[in-house]
């Protein structure tokens, strides 16, 4: 396993790019870990029902893939465009504050959503999440961001602006 030096995520072995938070693991900065695997126990053991295995989203991106942010509280979807660079906030008459999607009429005031509060940047064949300097933070799957530092986006991850949840999904 190859772990990451800036998010410390185990990845796998030839993996040239961080698959959480997009760092390259090449150079002296990498480290290289054995992991002794976990053992499996069974539904039984662990008292449950079975389940499917959980299946994490691709983070591979086409250029005809459509991108949709799935706002979860209001339950509509945002058609993402096919711009390079996506800045997301609140609009802002007063302060002339006009982002490209605005989460204005999802109730992104009361929600801690800043006037320009995030960029979703969509790369040759991958999207990327960049923090910034919001006033309450963008998470992604729970975890705070960094102001400033990109993170790989997969299909079906939770976002957060502030406190306004959503998901987003590539079709």
């Amino acid at each position: 396993m190859i772990i990451c030096s800036f998010c410390n995520m185990p990845n796998r072995e030839g993996v040239l790019f961080c698959e959480e938070c997009g760092n390259p693991l090449i150079g002296e900065d990498a480290t290289f870990e054995r992991v002794t695997p976990t053992q499996k126990l069974t539904a039984e053991a662990l008292g449950q029902a079975v389940k499917s295995p959980v299946w994490t989203g691709t983070t591979t991106l086409r250029a005809d893939t459509m991108v949709i942010i799935h706002i979860a509280e209001k339950n509509e979807q945002i058609r993402l465009g096919p711009q390079s660079e996506i800045v997301v906030g609140r609009t802002d008459e007063k302060t002339n504050t006009y982002p490209d999607l605005d989460l204005t009429p999802h109730d992104a005031l009361a929600n801690g959503v800043s006037r320009i509060h995030a960029a979703i940047k969509r790369g040759d064949d991958t999207l990327t999440l960049v923090d910034l300097n919001s006033a309450n933070g963008t998470y992604l799957n729970g975890q705070q961001l960094n102001p400033q530092q990109p993170h790989v986006l997969r299909d079906g991850d939770e976002i957060r602006f502030g406190k306004l949840i959503s998901h987003i999904y590539f079709k």
